[in-house]
């Protein structure tokens, strides 16, 4: 473990890399930062930091830039991270409480993260498995043609067209809508098979195999996995940061292609605590040259989806960390009041 003079030493250096993009040198750290010791001691720390490895020399005779273990220190022991302003907050309330639809909430977040960040940003559309039945419409298209309506707590929309076996009365299609939202009202998408599944014997005999294969259509809806999926934004920021990635950008924008990497790495994140994973932490190989910022987000205590950013490395970690956990929240209260 460091002692608070050479970590002060590898903030110094983390802090001066970003912000200049050149290897940082130790005459460098005495003119810009109060460290209160002598040149000489901070080369002998910064010496004890390479060694260590939390620093690397990239070239002969060149500053010291940080590793993924100076990253990965820097991160685990910031004392906070960097509040948004005020006229932040008000504008991203304004932006995102515009939105008309969750379509619209995930578009408008995926444009504010990379807006606010100047990195990739990543949304989760917010899973089915871990929402809550708000309501089921039933509406009549043809006299044996329904159509079954899922909204869900937050904000969901699922359609499907059903085919019933024989033409359907309105007083059977009201009281089966009716019966439905008493049932599976409020609850959760796993419990709803098992409070239906006696339904049909609550209507006439010549009704249970429409009523029966409703239930087989709601049932499909809900198994379904197509809600496992993210919007991608503002991968027009990576080319501000080319000669941060070893050789080439492609792996990087490779990986940033494919929804299975994207869900993978969103899926490792916690509900409540923004995750960071740095450089060679990130299991997919395309993406060791990055760092990814990420949280949970939800209309309650637990979260239905994550969202984060992917950048370099060399990343300003408190600016990006607050801007993805504030971002979070506000999602959370828009899905919370829709």
């Amino acid at each position: 473990m460091l002692d608070e003079r050479k970590l002060a030493v590898l903030r110094a250096i983390v802090q001066d890399y970003v912000g200049t993009e050149e290897p940082v040198g130790s005459k460098a750290l005495v003119e810009r930062h109060s460290l209160g010791v002598s040149p000489a001691t901070v080369r002998n720390d910064m010496a004890a930091l390479e060694e260590d490895g939390y620093i690397a020399q990239p070239h002969t005779s060149a500053g010291r830039v940080p590793t993924d273990k100076g990253y990965r220190l820097f991160v685990d022991r910031l004392a906070e991270v960097k509040p948004l302003s005020q006229p932040e907050r008000r504008a991203i309330h304004q932006f995102l409480d515009a939105a008309v639809d969750l379509d619209d909430v995930v578009s408008r977040t995926v444009r504010l993260l990379a807006t606010l960040t100047r990195q990739v940003a990543v949304v989760q559309y917010p899973s089915l498995t871990r929402s809550t039945v708000r309501h089921i419409e039933l509406l009549q298209l043809a006299p044996a043609r329904l159509m079954l309506v899922l909204i869900t707590d937050t904000g969901r929309v699922e359609q499907r067209l059903i085919d019933c076996p024989a033409p359907v009365g309105e007083m059977v299609v009201a009281d089966l809508r009716a019966r439905l939202n008493a049932k599976v009202g409020g609850q959760r998408f796993a419990q709803v098979p098992r409070l239906v599944l006696d339904l049909p014997e609550a209507f006439e005999r010549d009704d249970r195999p429409i009523v029966t294969t409703v239930l087989a259509t709601l049932f499909e809806t809900l198994a379904e996995q197509t809600e496992e999926r993210v919007m991608l934004g503002g991968t027009a920021n990576l080319t501000r940061f080319a000669h941060d990635f070893p050789r080439t950008i492609a792996p990087v924008l490779e990986a940033l292609e494919e929804q299975v990497v994207l869900l993978r790495l969103l899926g490792e994140t916690g509900d409540s605590e923004v995750s960071v994973r740095i450089g060679h932490e990130n299991a997919y190989e395309g993406l060791n040259s990055t760092s990814v910022v990420s949280v949970g987000y939800g209309s309650g205590d637990e979260s239905v989806a994550k969202l984060g950013v992917v950048g370099p490395t060399r990343m300003d970690y408190p600016g990006t960390m607050g801007a993805v956990r504030a971002v979070a929240r506000y999602v959370g209260q828009i899905l919370a009041a829709s």
